[in-house]
């Protein structure tokens, strides 16, 4: 091998073994001079990017609210009104309904006499059904996710809401669990508006008890 300065620096900085081999490199490098090889620059004259490139519509970015299911693609859609009116209003987003039930019953405490092990407990005298309980909880969104309290709070359907809950004839509803149970009318006991994390966002709780209409003069014939 031939000692001259570039072997030697190669041997510095590759090491003895390497160096050993640099007659081999030297060989390939007076073969590969003899051809011609075609350019091939280090680096790619123009690199294809692997990302696509959208233009983003700011209004339809910040429009958040999520669209109202049709009445036919709800599971259990829940519908409420006025006594005196004709038209439905839909509540939105589909709520979730709690019912609950009780039996009201009359127990007496009687002395038994004897040894009888069997006989244990009250004696019930009369029963009746009382009011079933309706616990209707959802949400309403507006239009915009941030921004003006016009632009972003739900006014619209929290007053139609407001309307109904503060009704002091009562309403009817139309649901399907409810009308299993014969419940066509309710009346409002309480509501709540708590504090819901999102300007656009205002969630509802609304409880109330099952109503129905009596004659009385046909009960007291009875």
């Amino acid at each position: 091998m031939k000692i001259n300065n570039k072997n030697l620096l190669l041997a510095s900085l590759l090491g003895s073994k390497v160096a050993k081999k640099l007659p081999r490199f030297e060989a390939l490098e007076n073969e590969l001079a003899k051809h011609v090889l075609p350019p091939k620059p280090f680096l790619p004259l123009k690199n294809k990017s692997r990302f696509t490139y959208q233009e983003v519509d700011w209004n339809d970015k910040f429009m958040v609210m999520p669209e109202q299911i049709p009445e036919d693609k709800q599971f259990f859609p829940v519908k409420i009104r006025n006594i005196n009116d004709s038209q439905w209003y839909l509540l939105p987003y589909e709520p979730m309904i709690t019912i609950s039930g009780k039996n009201n019953i009359i127990k007496r405490e009687v002395a038994k006499k004897g040894n009888d092990k069997n006989l244990f407990g009250t004696i019930k005298e009369y029963w009746s059904q009382d009011d079933y309980e309706i616990t209707i909880t959802g949400a309403l969104y507006g239009a915009l996710e941030t921004g003006s309290v016009d632009d972003c709070y739900p006014k619209e359907d929290f007053r139609a809401l407001k309307d109904f809950i503060l009704n002091p004839q009562g309403i009817e509803i139309d649901c399907q669990p409810l009308k299993l149970l014969d419940i066509t009318r309710i009346v409002v006991e309480d509501f709540t508006f708590p504090f819901t994390k999102g300007e656009n966002v205002q969630a509802y709780e609304i409880k109330a008890v099952s109503d129905s209409t009596y004659d009385l003069f046909k009960l007291l014939n009875d």
